[in-house]
């Protein structure tokens, strides 16, 4: 990248009258636990400008920087009903200028919104690569990418109403929650459909639809009693946002000065033996050369992340945040930014990726962590992702044999470590994203292993993210081709595809055999409670079959995972304290009885969820 985007030039040539080209927030709503907003007024020269506003609307503070283009004003909206202000900028000699600022009214109960939890599913999808309903969009004169479906890493036009179009194939499937990649502006040259170099965050990327699009997209859901997940990162922008190219302030980015490569060493945020130097490269180290790392212990830009999450959730009605590279932020700014979003909304559900390999350090990163606890620190963040037992999932399946450590005794290493953690039902928990291997490709497109994987991820503690795709046997080789190879496009959401996966008669059968235990398990899950948030009872894992139950005061699931090729008997007596008396259970995948009262054969590579009676 080139440094010119470091530097201010302040040579300036015939003075001009200023234009007011941006302020940001746009509006703002009355009622806001927030009320003390500050407003990032943008033109040529603006801070030669005075601010006045109506009586009723108080200036707390006008905050100018060394660059002349940017004035921030903060005004006072408690108690101040719906309605316009108009704030007004003004300088001797030259046409004054008006904003005409809007209060909205707020939707009844907004600020009690219940996030995504436990008894949802989330279905994750990359919108460029799930369904193109507006092939009219694919490309926007403004923007530098072009649609071009034949480039595995171009963009391929899947939009936001494509993903409406096919709202109720997730309902069927029986998904409750969707987690959309990033679908805010990025205008990139190249590789800009993950979104997440973004280069306007007030802005829906036009390739996508609009703002309007994604507030209908969060209606539509909700009339299904399903919830909207925005993918937020706080840690980097993209190299051609507005702002990089004429930053408000030298340290609105880190800068050594210039780029750095981050090292990437998360574990230096609470290393007590770490080096200074490893320390700064971590947090401020740029996550690539194209993403400016932000500055969250500069003030301004702490308080514009955090009115801009706001923002999007009262604006689109949104239910949950999954905040990008999560541990790569200032650990004291990412606190702040994380407590005053759930100020606002305190039933708000944001989960983080702390992409890490060890239980503790995950759990670090978890709100009122017993780990966190040990430093003091509070990251007040609901949600982390499970990445350790993605890790034994991306193995175990594929190992026949149990030995001390390997096989299924991975996952009950797993769950022995979940005191760790201060929430074990606010984990989400996965099996592949949109940055893993597929994991029908680990599985070499093998049904029964996919289907051990399910069982385990919608029937333990957690939250379940299943990845778009998956449910029909979709494979990719990362190592092998590249991200491109793990987000192909979904067969059927595009005008002329030879296959429609959406629908039943245009899926195979084996695509037919992914998707209906998919399906089975989801609706089976929707709405059983004990699944939510009954207490996990497991037994340690013998001949690589894996036994624990899910139980509340009114319910007991018994779930059986043989990983083992060949068929396993069970001696139920080593299992009464699970069993608590049953003496038969439901298959809630054939739907049969079975009798308790003697040994169960569990077939090979194959799973058993009982309801029991």
């Amino acid at each position: 990248m080139k440094n010119y985007i470091f530097l201010f030039f302040f040579l300036f040539g015939v003075s001009v009258n200023a234009q007011i080209e941006r302020v940001e927030p746009p509006f703002w709503w009355s009622g806001m636990n927030r009320s003390e907003i500050q407003l990032m007024f943008y033109g040529n020269n603006i801070a030669e400008y005075s601010v006045s506003t109506p009586s009723e609307m108080i200036v707390s503070n006008i905050r100018k920087t060394e660059n002349p283009n940017y004035l921030f004003v903060t005004v006072q909206t408690e108690g101040l009903k719906p309605a316009t202000y108009n704030i007004r900028l003004s300088k001797k000699g030259k046409k004054s200028m008006s904003y005409p600022f809007e209060l909205k009214q707020r939707e009844p109960g907004s600020a009690l919104r219940e996030g995504f939890d436990a008894s949802d599913a989330i279905y994750l999808i990359m919108p460029d690569r799930f369904a193109n309903a507006n092939p009219s969009n694919d490309s926007h004169p403004q923007l530098q990418e072009k649609a071009d479906r034949s480039n595995p890493g171009g963009r391929h036009g899947g939009d936001i109403e494509g993903i409406i179009q096919n709202l109720d194939y997730l309902e069927d499937l029986g998904v409750t929650a969707l987690w959309s990649t990033p679908l805010l502006e990025d205008d990139d040259p190249a590789y800009s459909y993950h979104t997440y170099a973004q280069s306007d965050v007030y802005k829906i990327d036009p390739r996508y639809g609009t703002n309007e699009d994604y507030r209908r997209l969060a209606t539509e859901m909700e009339k299904r009693d399903m919830k909207l997940i925005m993918d937020y990162v706080t840690n980097h922008w993209g190299a051609e946002h507005w702002m990089i190219k004429d930053l408000p302030t030298y340290d609105w980015v880190h800068q050594f000065p210039g780029y750095k490569n981050s090292n990437y060493r998360m574990t230096t945020q609470f290393d007590t033996h770490s080096s200074k130097v490893d320390t700064e490269l971590n947090e401020n180290g740029w996550f690539t050369s194209t993403m400016p790392d932000l500055n969250q212990s500069n003030p301004l830009v702490l308080n514009y992340l955090i009115q801009n999450a706001i923002w999007w959730i009262e604006y689109s009605g949104l239910d949950g945040f999954r905040v990008d590279t999560y541990s790569y932020n200032e650990k004291e700014g990412i606190s702040k930014w994380t407590k005053a979003v759930m100020d606002e909304y305190p039933n708000f559900n944001i989960v983080g990726e702390v992409w890490m390999h060890d239980q503790a350090q995950i759990s670090y990163w978890q709100k009122d962590s017993p780990v966190g606890a040990i430093q003091s620190y509070n990251s007040y963040l609901p949600s982390v992702m499970d990445f350790t037992l993605h890790d034994a999932i991306m193995v175990m399946f594929n190992e026949d044999e149990q030995s001390w450590a390997d096989g299924m005794v991975r996952a009950y290493d797993n769950f022995a470590n979940d005191f760790l953690y201060n929430d074990i039902y606010n984990l989400l928990v996965f099996a592949a994203n949109h940055d893993t291997n597929r994991i029908n490709e680990e599985f070499d497109g093998d049904v029964d292993k996919y289907k051990l994987a399910m069982t385990l991820i919608l029937t333990t503690r957690g939250i379940p993210q299943l990845y778009y795709g998956d449910e029909i046997g979709m494979r990719g080789d990362k190592p092998a081709k590249g991200d491109a190879d793990i987000r192909r496009d979904f067969p059927g959401g595009w005008a002329g595809d030879e296959q429609n996966a959406f629908t039943e008669a245009g899926r195979t059968q084996q695509q037919n055999e992914y998707h209906s235990f998919t399906k089975k398990l989801l609706n089976y899950r929707k709405n059983n409670e004990v699944i939510h948030t009954g207490k996990l009872l497991q037994y340690a894992p013998l001949e690589n079959v894996y036994v624990y139950f899910r139980y509340n005061e009114n319910d007991r699931v018994m779930v059986v995972i043989n990983n083992n090729p060949e068929a396993q008997p069970l001696d139920l007596t080593r299992f009464a304290e699970g069993l608590a008396g049953a003496t038969s259970g439901k298959d809630i995948i054939s739907g049969e009885q079975i009798s308790l009262d003697q040994n169960l054969e569990v077939s090979g590579k194959s799973p058993l969820v009982l309801e029991l009676k």
